[in-house]
């Protein structure tokens, strides 16, 4: 009766894990529900490890320090599914002891046994005499093989995709500064004399985000990867351009918006999908009046035609509230740079990035005097 009842359970356990790795790295797409290991090392582990780092660590010191969590969950994952079938295949190798020579006397006898196996090392100190049991010896070492084999691929996937969605967060730091804003942003591009270029940007980043949203939703680990840089973020990056685009759409007279428009969409949605997977929620598009005037006279200022500023401001409030809260949120849960809408002095950056002649930027804040704010380890924390 007891090996009957610990077999059932070796079962379950082993069919629990390949079910998760099943979900996790096969299934292309969201799989929602409570029955996931993986779900719950991650969420479990995430908070505290945040908490800590946020807590003793401060500046870049922290940022890299939070940047380790993602690499090492998913290395976390393969020892957890790992561990989860040895034990599930040695409850069900003690309920076939009989058939194995000499017979595990424990339990524990029985998961060592399995480990050799499912690992590949096969001692030979215990010897699977039964055909049952050869069986699952057998289907157990090809079981350990294949996951591990499936988690290197997912490691791959996930590395591509990281790669390609900091491409564009890199190239906007030279248009937007760092952290990017849309007020930097659209400066940039009328003093470039790239104002008509602004279409063509917000069709790379509607692209961009398109593939951010299907390998996200897919893959959520990938939203605990952190940018290499200082001081920016996927996060901060979207919250730039959707605002750049909510400007071109409320406050900017005389530029197409058809690209704006389906790069808010689609923006929106993804910061929709990702929130209600965390669970998270955000409202508001936390916007000053008197920020808006700022960016709005500064706008005008460059040459841009622009719309009444009342018009403007309360059109552009609520473009923004559909996307802004839950980024907010977002960039809370993962301790990363927040949007910016008003660009600030890049206090979590590197020395090695601030140039000592640099000249005043548009907001009145010199990068000199932000060197002189700043020590060597970052003297304000990202996000």
């Amino acid at each position: 009766m007891i090996e009957t009842v610990l077999g059932i359970a070796g079962l379950l356990l082993v069919g629990l894990a390949l079910w998760d790795v099943f979900q996790t790295i096969v299934v292309p797409r969201p799989t929602p529900g409570w029955l996931r290991i993986g779900r719950y090392v991650v969420r479990w582990t995430w908070r505290p490890y945040r908490n800590i780092i946020v807590r003793f660590k401060t500046g870049l010191a922290r940022d890299a320090m939070l940047g380790l969590y993602a690499p090492g969950a998913a290395i976390m994952l393969l020892a957890v599914w790992l561990v989860v079938i040895v034990v599930g295949y040695g409850l069900i190798l003690f309920a076939l002891r009989a058939d194995l020579q000499p017979s595990p006397q424990t339990i524990g006898d029985a998961v060592y046994f399995a480990a050799s196996s499912i690992l590949t090392i096969g001692f030979g100190d215990i010897v699977a005499t039964g055909g049952v049991a050869r069986t699952v010896v057998v289907i157990g070492a090809a079981t350990g093989l294949g996951i591990v084999a499936l988690v290197i691929t997912f490691l791959f996937s996930l590395f591509g995709s990281y790669q390609r969605r900091e491409v564009l967060v890199v190239t906007l730091a030279a248009r937007a500064k760092a952290p990017p804003s849309a007020m930097m942003l659209l400066i940039t591009y009328a003093r470039l004399d790239l104002v008509d270029e602004l279409p063509s940007l917000f069709r790379e980043w509607e692209v961009w985000t398109a593939e951010v949203l299907d390998t996200h939703v897919s893959y959520p680990l990938l939203g605990y990867f952190r940018s290499s840089h200082d001081n920016v973020s996927w996060i901060s990056s979207l919250g730039a351009v959707l605002d750049a685009a909510s400007l071109v759409l409320t406050t900017i007279k005389g530029l197409p918006t058809g690209h704006a428009k389906i790069t808010h969409r689609v923006g929106t949605h993804l910061v929709e999908d990702i929130a209600n997977i965390l669970g998270l929620k955000g409202e508001g598009s936390a916007v000053e009046r008197a920020e808006f005037a700022v960016v709005y006279a500064k706008l005008g200022k460059v040459g841009y035609e622009l719309e009444p500023e009342d018009d403007a401001w309360r059109a552009f409030e609520r473009e923004r509230a559909s996307y802004a809260g839950r980024l907010l949120a977002l960039a809370d849960y993962w301790a990363t740079p927040a949007p910016v809408w008003v660009s600030r002095p890049s206090m979590g950056e590197s020395l090695a990035h601030i140039r000592p002649s640099e000249t005043p930027s548009d907001d009145g804040a010199s990068v000199t005097a932000v060197a002189a704010a700043t020590d060597v380890k970052g003297a304000r924390t990202p996000g």
